[in-house]
């Protein structure tokens, strides 16, 4: 790799310039999701290449012993809280989905996967989640469609709806929010927007629960 591509390598949906003979090439999303499981077991990765087509080698390193936040809080006799919620993704692409569900299923949660519009909002009502990320732009309805049908029915109101979308004008958050989302988050997704939407989720379900 060249020097260009090593300081990008870990971008998500980066991508080196392609060939006449890589007709077929990946998303850019497979050493983006290496970096955040590396980094949610507390480790780094580095990679290191003596140029174009001269290979490269990619090294991991891993906290040799740490425990796990629960059995560091029993030791210390806390109070051991590990939430976790149900999540419903709903994206049309393939690689985008199975990358947010590895995050998510690696943090614990249970997840479940709709790549349509109207199977979507049949997989909603079905598992009445905590959380659905849900994709704009989708086949059968869009997104917006979505919202409307899950905040028209009264048992499903409390559903947190995340808007995932590659545009972020103003008028594209305030048809969001109009339609029924709860939080508008810009393509592409990291570990940091899903985990601040699922602790959103989290404070809103405490407060009604307080509240009642």
């Amino acid at each position: 790799m060249s020097p260009e591509v090593l300081a990008h390598a870990f971008e998500l949906f980066f991508q080196a310039d392609r060939t006449l003979d890589r007709a077929k090439g990946g998303l850019g999303i497979g050493l983006a999701l290496v970096r955040q499981l590396v980094q949610l077991h507390g480790g780094v990765i580095e990679a290191t290449s003596a140029g174009r087509e001269r290979g490269s080698r990619f090294t991991v390193r891993l906290p040799l012993s740490r425990p796990a936040p629960a059995r560091r809080a029993a030791a210390a006799g806390g109070d051991v809280h590990a939430a976790r919620s149900r999540i419903v993704i709903v994206e049309d692409n393939r690689d985008a989905r199975e990358m947010l569900r590895e995050l998510l299923a690696l943090a614990g949660h249970e997840v479940y996967e709709a790549e349509d519009g109207p199977s979507a909002i049949k997989l909603i009502a079905a598992t009445e989640p905590d959380v659905a990320l849900v994709d704009v732009g989708l086949p059968g309805c869009d997104g917006y469609e979505v919202a409307r049908q899950v905040r028209s029915a009264p048992d499903r109101r409390r559903v947190f709806l995340v808007a995932i979308t590659g545009y972020a004008q103003p008028e594209d958050k305030a048809e969001a929010f109009a339609a029924g989302f709860d939080m508008h988050v810009v393509k592409p997704v990291d570990h940091h927007h899903l985990h601040a939407a699922i602790a959103a989720a989290e404070r809103r379900n405490d407060d009604s629960t307080t509240a009642r």
